[in-house]
């Protein structure tokens, strides 16, 4: 299932967490921070707005309706956010609100080559790699990382299958029945702390941490880009 053609159609309708920032979080996103173990508010907070900066120039993958989004841009007053889904977003997203600091990308793979190189300093995804498989993830990263300045930061949420057999999987509302299949056919590939760094060494990244555990059942694992050129 995580191929890019699924990809493209699992999440058209446009995944939603509500407002990440309120303090008492919607309905769903109760239920999304009790089955993955964390405060998204408290994700903001001390996982990605310590990178960002009023004038920031930030690329997101996969926003869906924007919620992720929405808190960046009140961060980045003065900045820029570059958007990349295989789903046109600006309907959700209103770009036009934003008086050219908000860029929305449809795309139609993997290969960045809508973006200009060497333009940002954050990289953020937040409930998109956890349903790609170790090949998608290393080629994201490989071709994200010409778009990224020297020093840019990559911070992103991914499945972990240790700690999710940690937190429990029933709690975590992923099926245990996936153990026995192959990734080709779940919606939750295989990964951990281990393939996940080896993915980003291997394409070109230096890890700052593998993970900075505000999140029980996944892992955040924070990238920098030490220059320009992809090896």
């Amino acid at each position: 299932m995580p191929t890019i053609d699924w990809l493209k159609t699992e999440f058209s309708y446009g995944y939603d967490s509500g407002n990440v920032l309120s303090r008492i979080p919607s309905l769903t996103r109760y239920r999304e921070e009790k089955a993955i173990g964390a405060s998204y508010r408290r994700v903001f907070l001390q996982g990605l707005a310590p990178y960002l900066k009023p004038n920031s120039r930030v690329l997101e993958l996969g926003p869906g309706r924007g919620s992720w989004s929405r808190a960046i841009l009140s961060r980045i007053t003065k900045g820029e956010l570059h958007t990349v889904d295989y789903v046109d977003v600006r309907e959700w997203l209103e770009p036009s609100k934003y008086s050219g600091r908000l860029v929305c990308h449809q795309v139609t793979d993997n290969s960045f080559s809508e973006l200009p190189d060497n333009s940002f300093d954050v990289f953020w995804s937040f409930g998109v790699l956890c349903h790609n498989n170790i090949e998608n993830i290393e080629t994201i990263l490989v071709n994200a990382r010409s778009t990224m300045k020297a020093g840019a930061i990559a911070i992103h949420q991914y499945g972990d299958w240790s700690k999710l057999d940690r937190y429990g999987w029933e709690k975590g509302r992923v099926p245990e029945a996936f153990r026995e299949k192959p990734d080709a056919d779940i919606w939750w590939p295989r990964n951990n702390q281990e393939k996940m760094s080896r993915a980003a060494i291997n394409a070109g990244w230096e890890i700052e941490t593998p993970d900075i555990g505000l999140l029980a059942r996944d892992s955040m694992i924070v990238l920098r880009n030490p220059g320009t050129k992809v090896l």
